[in-house]
């Protein structure tokens, strides 16, 4: 699975938590969360120019990604029931050579989340904010991936998670997550 800090210590999300420590040979460290650490868009933000980002959306939307442009979107999708794959897209380089390359090939797989969606850090500044606060306990990150149960973390793979590893890597963890989370046996 992803080398991620689970959101609670159900047999499913425990052994979860010894297949990413395995699979990345990584400790994992609960990083310190303060109320004072909450997620706020800047007074003045300053998102990138949509002309520059399109063709790093339409990588995902090609794929079948539903893209959430809106608090609203975030709000609907992340709450219905079932298991949500959240990719937190970006202009980064390990976006273009793992993230987005990962996520295509492990949306060939034949266990699947219910449903895949994206938002877009440093354009779609209201949905991202949003999402993020779904991703409890984790500091903002992107890219990431972020697997909800329901609407709840259940597992989160940060962006120094993502550098540095193959499209290849990042499936195999994505493709483990999806056998561990979204089988209908671990429901």
């Amino acid at each position: 699975m992803w080398p991620v800090h689970l959101a609670s210590s159900s047999s499913v999300r425990s052994s979860s938590c010894n297949l990413l420590q395995h699979f990345f040979r990584q400790p994992f460290v609960q990083p310190p969360r303060s109320p004072q650490q909450q997620h706020h868009l800047p007074e003045n933000p300053m998102p990138y120019d949509p002309m520059l980002v399109q063709p790093m959306r339409e990588e995902l939307t090609a794929i079948g990604v539903s893209e959430l442009r809106t608090a609203a979107d975030v709000d609907a999708a992340l709450t219905a029931p079932g298991t949500t794959l959240v990719v937190v897209n970006s202009v980064c380089g390990c976006a273009a050579g793992g993230a987005r390359p990962g996520v295509a090939k492990a949306l060939q797989h034949t266990v699947l989340p219910d449903r895949t969606v994206t938002v877009f850090a440093g354009q779609d500044l209201e949905a991202t904010e949003r999402a993020r606060t779904f991703f409890t306990a984790m500091p903002p990150s992107s890219p990431c991936f972020a697997l909800l149960r329901d609407g709840d973390l259940v597992a989160f793979m940060p962006r120094h998670h993502i550098e540095g590893r193959s499209p290849d890597m990042i499936a195999a963890a994505l493709t483990n997550a999806f056998d561990n989370v979204c089988a209908p046996s671990a429901a």
